[in-house]
């Protein structure tokens, strides 16, 4: 089966499985109430759909209404499902922005998140290139053995994004040192400035050098952990051995409008590119891989909602290449 530094091969698409969160998400603002198809995972999915890629979503999806939208949107943008159940109903996450910073609360159901991994999720495992782990409930001691179990080779596959969110978090302590262990045996980990602020009270600066000692000291049999650090205004960086490399925000015409889904789009447009390139192997294949994910996150924030975008006239940015 190829691996991720091999790419998906030539002549296919890559063929990826992102594993974590499919929910509602509900904005309020001054002007009313909105709802969007989102979680970190399905936006991911959606976003590497959207780039060419074939992809299969392992997420927690009720047998309701808001299910039933979800899984007609994965259908839509040609994103395969393979739900776990939820006695709970569907997740859904509530952004209160009438009052200036935004608030979120989310619901038992996303709370009380979990994952199943029976014949159906070990099989799209199996099958992928490229897994993605994104949004993932690592203080739960038995989904985190679950998780491990079922991935073979990580150090040559797995990219994850721990994405927490504080009101989804039961024990910051357990969550870190989980998603660190995790961490030191994949491909690629990104993390963000509010990820360091959360979970270490710390900088991102920090956050990647603990990620990257935990790496140097665990038992890897692939390439050296790249950590992607992404830094909102200040752009996002890249640290893979000795490579460092850093590319800034992209101007494009018009407003920012919502800033939703810019880690996410980041996240799919750098996972696309290792999935057609292989992992950069120097400084200059980091710049042009950061350059193309900034740039689809630039055009993404542009418009209300996590939806991945490409530049107006930019092939480059919509292939990876």
């Amino acid at each position: 089966m190829p691996r991720a530094h091999d790419s998906g091969g030539a002549g296919r698409p890559t063929s990826v499985t992102v594993i974590g969160d499919a929910l509602i998400d509900e904005l309020r603002d001054p002007s009313g109430a909105r709802e969007f198809v989102g979680g970190a995972a399905l936006n991911v999915a959606v976003g590497l759909s959207l780039l060419g890629d074939d992809v299969t979503l392992v997420a927690m999806v009720g047998d309701d209404e808001p299910g039933r939208r979800i899984r007609s949107y994965l259908a839509d943008y040609g994103v395969r499902l393979v739900a776990s159940p939820s006695a709970l109903g569907t997740s859904r996450a509530v952004s209160d922005r009438r009052d200036g910073e935004p608030r979120y609360e989310f619901n038992e159901a996303a709370k009380r998140r979990a994952l199943r991994f029976d014949e159906a999720t070990r099989a799209a495992i199996d099958a992928a290139d490229l897994v993605v782990v994104s949004c993932y409930p690592f203080d739960d001691a038995a989904q985190y053995e679950a998780l491990r179990d079922a991935i073979a080779e990580p150090s040559r596959r797995v990219v994850v994004d721990g994405n927490p969110r504080a009101g989804m978090l039961h024990d910051r302590d357990a969550f870190v040192a989980a998603f660190e262990d995790f961490a030191s045996r994949a491909l690629l980990v990104k993390v963000g400035d509010e990820d360091a602020e959360l979970l270490l009270g710390d900088t991102l600066p920090a956050f990647v050098a603990r990620l990257e000692g935990a790496a140097t000291h665990a038992d890897r049999c692939g390439p050296p952990l790249a950590v992607l650090a992404t830094a909102g205004r200040d752009g996002a960086s890249v640290h893979h051995g000795g490579l460092r490399s850093h590319a800034g925000i992209v101007p494009l015409p018009g407003p920012v409008v919502d800033t939703m889904g810019a880690g996410d789009a980041t996240l799919s447009a750098v996972v696309h590119h290792i999935g057609r390139n292989g992992l950069p192997a120097d400084e200059a294949s980091w710049a042009a891989a950061l350059e193309s994910a900034m740039s689809i996150a630039a055009a993404t924030v542009r418009h209300e909602g996590a939806l991945l975008r490409v530049p107006v006239g930019d092939p480059a940015g919509a292939h990876g290449s």
